[in-house]
């Protein structure tokens, strides 16, 4: 793999020691191969939201590392940090920032990034505020690293995640040019908010206007700071050709760069520990679902799942539990348990489950779909489609279907275990998405051997499609094509994708298993990290324009 000279190299995110969303999962497992390439010169930039009552599994604090600068540096507005490694494959070098003393200055810096990129703050609300001040500060972190250890080096680069971390990047550009920048949209908000909203996107983009759209759906001030980073920056990125296209028409920049996420198969048990850990994951997750039902469910029972952030149309939700609404009315040859693995306002684990937990006696209980309680139960749009489907009081039968609304840490109270230590048990994965500029939750799961479903709308999708091809047989990977009008054609082709699965023999599941471990190969970062090596070449040299 060829590289290129860096002296220093910053990557700031919301997600660092902070496990939120996908973002979490491209920058801890590229963390190993950028050490590999840049030992130690990799600096991420988190955000400090711990506590001593609440601190990060992912951070152990070191009070060596970057010493001389934490002895020597003051930094400006009272920021404090803490330096350690983020206790992951690599352990990269970590700073994480507590950020909270820079609201005090909010609204002057504000004025000033008005006057410098004409970044509207005023029609602000929500999360935009904690991550202005957490990205300024940021930039003034990155600022008092870069004067202490290579001051007027040309060989820096600073690279910035998602519209969260804009203001340090617009910061950084003005406050220190000869910082090479690096601005990767992950999704744009504009076009999130779009699909979200129930609107279409795909068929109508190219003639959506991504300032006025901003103006219709209150989304003014984090679109306004997204187009800006993305055209301050010295190198654009995102993540796949679906959101490049995206990017275009809503930011009006085209990406000098799609850096398409990678994965690390450290995650996955060694071949000789692989099929202990699947038997493990498997008797868990049916005894678990056995006292939720009430009913015993045997070794054989098919288990299929669907994950990821709870966004019930643009992650596909809404076609997941119709298809298993179908699957009710199909023939199956293997009795089938469905789970609908998304955190929400999760209120506490069931009681009444915990305490039945490992035993023999199945009980029924009030609530036959849930494993945790949610704290707006009328509310929640998975509860209540579910509620609608009959499945709270009637779950038996042929398929049954269970919401996991927690995160799935280890220390849920119902599982007690991570969702990769489960995810292995699974015979088949459903991603449905209608918004998703990658799609880590399918990649995940070929990595574990899992045959998945997703669309063509995933960037994941068009990935296999375009580099592995498509089908169980060649990828591991099913890919349903889907566009603004054919739910029920989606609904219906993974229904048969599943059947096909449901009823094929040991001998078919393996060489499905085997394909998508082959797929998951072809997706490591060592194949991937070439387009980040070439983002950072084009913003060293832009910036050395300056």
């Amino acid at each position: 793999m060829n590289s290129v000279k860096i002296e220093l190299l910053f990557e700031t995110s919301w997600e660092v020691c902070n496990k939120v969303g996908g973002i979490y999962t491209v920058l801890s497992t590229k963390a190993q191969t950028l050490q590999t390439l840049y030992k130690d010169k990799v600096i991420f930039i988190g955000p400090d939201v711990w506590t001593e009552q609440n601190e990060s599994p992912y951070f152990k604090e070191s009070k060596s590392l970057l010493k001389e600068w934490r002895t020597k540096a003051v930094l400006p507005q009272g920021i404090k940090v803490r330096v350690g490694r983020w206790d992951i494959p690599g352990k990269p070098i970590v700073v994480l920032v507590d950020f909270n003393s820079m609201y005090a200055v909010k609204d002057s810096f504000y004025g000033e990034m008005w006057n410098l990129y004409h970044v509207d703050s005023l029609h602000a609300y929500g999360d935009y505020d904690e991550a202005c001040a957490f990205s300024h500060a940021a930039g003034l972190v990155i600022q008092s690293l870069y004067d202490f250890y290579t001051p007027e080096s040309h060989d820096v680069v600073a690279h910035f995640d998602e519209w969260t971390t804009g203001m340090g990047l617009l910061y950084i550009k003005a406050a220190r040019p000869r910082i090479a920048t690096v601005f990767t949209t992950h999704a744009t908000s504009i076009g999130r908010s779009i699909c979200g909203n129930g609107k279409p996107l795909y068929d109508y983009l190219p003639g959506y206007n991504g300032d006025q759209m901003a103006r219709e759906l209150n989304m003014e001030s984090k679109h306004s700071l997204e187009k800006a980073a993305a055209h301050a920056a010295d190198a654009f990125t995102t993540v796949s050709d679906v959101t490049a296209r995206e990017c275009v028409q809503l930011l009006e920049r085209k990406p000098e760069v799609v850096t398409i996420n990678g994965f690390e198969l450290n995650f996955v048990p060694a071949k000789n520990k692989f099929n202990a850990a699947r038997r493990k994951a498997r008797k868990q997750l049916l005894d678990v679902a056995s006292h939720i039902v009430g009913d015993r469910f045997d070794d054989d029972t098919f288990i299929v799942a669907t994950s990821g952030r709870c966004e019930y149309r643009n992650k596909g939700i809404d076609i997941f539990l119709d298809v298993t609404s179908n699957l009710k009315n199909t023939p199956l040859q293997r009795k089938t348990v469905a789970f609908v693995m998304v955190p929400a306002w999760v209120k506490e684990p069931r009681p009444e489950i915990q305490a039945q937990i490992g035993k023999d006696e199945i009980v029924r209980t009030d609530n036959r779909c849930m494993s945790h309680s949610v704290n707006n139960p009328y509310e929640d749009p998975i509860a209540c489609r579910m509620r609608q489907l009959g499945y709270e009081w009637n779950n038996s039968g042929r398929v049954s279907v269970i919401y996991v609304p927690c995160y799935l840490d280890g220390k849920d109270g119902i599982f007690n275990s991570t969702y990769y230590d489960l995810l292995i048990g699974m015979d088949a994965t459903v991603f449905p998405s209608y918004y998703e500029p990658w799609g880590y939750t399918p990649l995940e799961s070929v990595a574990f051997g899992v045959p998945t479903i997703t669309t063509s709308l995933s960037g994941f999708g068009q990935w296999v499609k375009s580099s592995v091809g498509e089908g169980f047989d060649k990828s591991g990977v099913e890919v349903i094509n889907r566009t603004d009008s054919n739910y029920q054609q989606v609904v219906d082709e993974i229904t048969r994708a599943i059947v096909s699965l449901n009823t094929a023999d040991d001998a078919e599941l393996e060489k499905f298993s085997q394909a998508a471990k082959n797929t998951a190969e072809k997706a490591q970062w060592l194949h991937f990290m070439e387009f980040y090596i070439d983002t950072y070449r084009v913003a060293l040299e832009n910036a050395s324009k300056r």
